[in-house]
């Protein structure tokens, strides 16, 4: 990440107990493409999921970064290092505010085989210390479909809290940092 307090905000290398946060490559599509490839993983989202030729455009616009100015896209797949195999990715797009100051909407998947191992509550947590780790990142949030109670789970993990704001009928889930 860029510390100085200037210019964009670039993914680093993450470590956790149990994970690598590595950031996200062209490389990675071809096993990320198995991981998300249960259409259940779209039950809250909708959509389905990316073929691999799909799925390496998408990589690849996501790579060249914001088309907006001063808004970083910010990605990175999970390693499980027990087993070295990719299980999802979190991501953080992080915005200017007009004091100076950065906000950043978080989100993560975790894919079927390794839900229900604490792997995306891990990840999350780690994303979300990250950031507050970059000076001047304030607030950190997340949309989260009312029904999805495992992600609830995981936001409310990672210090969000469920606000009243609504967005395209998901829950704004925020976490700011105290000055």
């Amino acid at each position: 990440m860029n510390r100085s307090g200037t210019g964009p905000v670039a993914p680093e290398p993450l470590d956790t107990d149990r994970l690598a946060l590595e950031p996200l490559r062209p490389a990675h599509a071809e096993e990320m493409a198995l991981v998300l490839a249960d259409p259940a993983l779209h039950a809250f989202t909708g959509g389905a999921p990316d073929d691999l030729p799909a799925l390496r455009a998408r990589y690849a616009r996501m790579l060249a970064g914001s088309p907006e100015p001063g808004v970083s896209w910010c990605n990175w797949v999970v390693r499980v290092r027990a087993d070295g195999r990719l299980a999802g990715t979190v991501q953080a797009t992080v915005t200017p505010g007009d004091a100076g100051e950065l906000t950043a909407e978080v989100a993560w998947v975790v894919g079927t085989p390794w839900q229900g191992r604490g792997i995306a509550t891990e990840a999350a947590r780690a994303l979300v210390a990250w950031l507050f780790g970059h000076s001047r990142v304030t607030s950190v949030s997340a949309h989260v479909h009312p029904d999805h109670l495992a992600s609830a789970a995981v936001a409310r993990a990672a210090g969000l809290a469920p606000t009243a704001e609504r967005q395209a009928g998901e829950v704004k889930w925020r976490l700011v940092r105290e000055p």
